[in-house]
């Protein structure tokens, strides 16, 4: 009896033991999986410096988390002011940089690579424009394309692709949600269409806005204008030559019909202040002006007038003004060609506004 209880209370015990073994090791193995499944990417910072934030979890070292995010040690190191022979401490959060080597906008990866999507979240007051500048001047129709929206608004705390961490199949826990080994670059192409002829009239260039260069804007609604030759006679459907004449007989009112039902759909605001200028390559044409609002949505249409000479232009908003020193006390920032058409040139002038929320 007493050796038959031994036996079954040793089987009880190994068990118990085998038992214990198993859960110690799933224990072990949890943060793995964690690891696996927690493989979002969020995009921080401003380019150039833009960055993805990661946690040291047991036994990673800068070797490692180079592997996951296929970026030598030697960059992130410094890019933390660490050295790189002093290690990490478990839990301390570095700043994995993205940059040409892993962190791609278009192009293509070799078969044992693959495309992660990397997101940047909406701020408060930020609109498709400045998503786009602050992460490599990324046009927004890429933006729209990547991310499926179809007019310029988008919403606080939405998650838009930005870009795309190129990691190594084999290497990296992130490859789980690699989307293949090419980026769709259709739209970021698009950039020069100067050097093409469109095959209709809707044309797409790219958006770069810097306060002290020329500016490329973003032009959804562009009206393409043949001129005749001397010898030839042009012939063109009757809708884009009334058109073509309503720009030529009131310019600066490209975007006056978006005025005016954008005023049938809510009150209508206005604003009197000193505006400043940016440089761009836009509306000297088609008369389509542009201008940067910290009071309005991009996409909304403002009225602006020049108290002096009474002349009046409609530009859409772009984003807000970007919070330099040079834009101190202004109302807003309007491009040079729209400051051309009010009369105003290329110093800052007082204006008053109008629009509708």
């Amino acid at each position: 009896m007493n050796s038959c209880a031994n036996q079954q209370i040793s089987v009880s015990l190994q068990r118990n033991s085998l038992n214990m073994k198993k859960v110690l090791f799933l224990f072990l193995l949890a943060p793995l999986f964690a690891a696996a499944q927690d493989n979002i990417l969020f995009a921080e910072g401003v380019s150039p410096n833009l960055f993805v934030s990661h946690k040291v979890a047991p036994k990673e070292n800068y070797y490692s988390i180079g592997r996951i995010y296929n970026i030598s040690p030697r960059e992130i190191a410094p890019f933390n002011n660490l050295q790189l022979e002093a290690g990490l401490s478990l839990g301390q959060v570095i700043k994995v940089p993205l940059n040409s080597t892993n962190f791609f906008q278009s192009g293509n990866a070799e078969a044992d690579e693959t495309f992660v999507p990397v997101y940047h979240v909406v701020k408060d007051k930020e609109g498709l424009y400045r998503v786009g500048v602050n992460h490599n001047n990324l046009p927004q129709e890429t933006l729209k394309e990547w991310n499926n929206i179809k007019g310029d608004a988008v919403k606080p705390g939405a998650k838009l692709i930005v870009g795309y961490l190129k990691v190594k199949k084999e290497l990296s826990l992130l490859a789980k949600n690699g989307i293949g080994t090419s980026i769709n670059a259709k739209t970021v192409a698009a950039a020069k269409t100067e050097d093409r002829k469109p095959a209709d009239p809707v044309r797409t260039e790219t958006v770069k806005v810097k306060p002290t260069e020329p500016v490329k804007i973003d032009k959804e609604e562009a009206v393409k204008t043949e001129k005749p030759e001397p010898v030839k006679t042009v012939k063109e459907p009757v809708a884009d030559s009334k058109r073509a004449a309503a720009v030529k007989s009131n310019p600066g009112e490209s975007f006056k019909s978006v005025y005016d039902a954008q005023k049938k759909n809510g009150d209508t605001e206005e604003a009197e202040g000193s505006a400043g200028v940016f440089k761009s390559t836009s509306g000297w044409a088609d008369k389509k002006y542009y201008c940067l609002y910290n009071g309005a949505t991009a996409g909304t249409i403002v009225k602006i007038t020049n108290p002096a000479n009474k002349k009046s232009v409609f530009a859409k908003v772009l984003d807000l003004m970007p919070d330099i020193k040079k834009n101190e006390g202004l109302l807003l920032v309007v491009s040079n060609s729209a400051a051309d058409e009010l009369g105003a040139g290329e110093v800052n002038f007082n204006c008053l506004i109008n629009y509708s929320k």
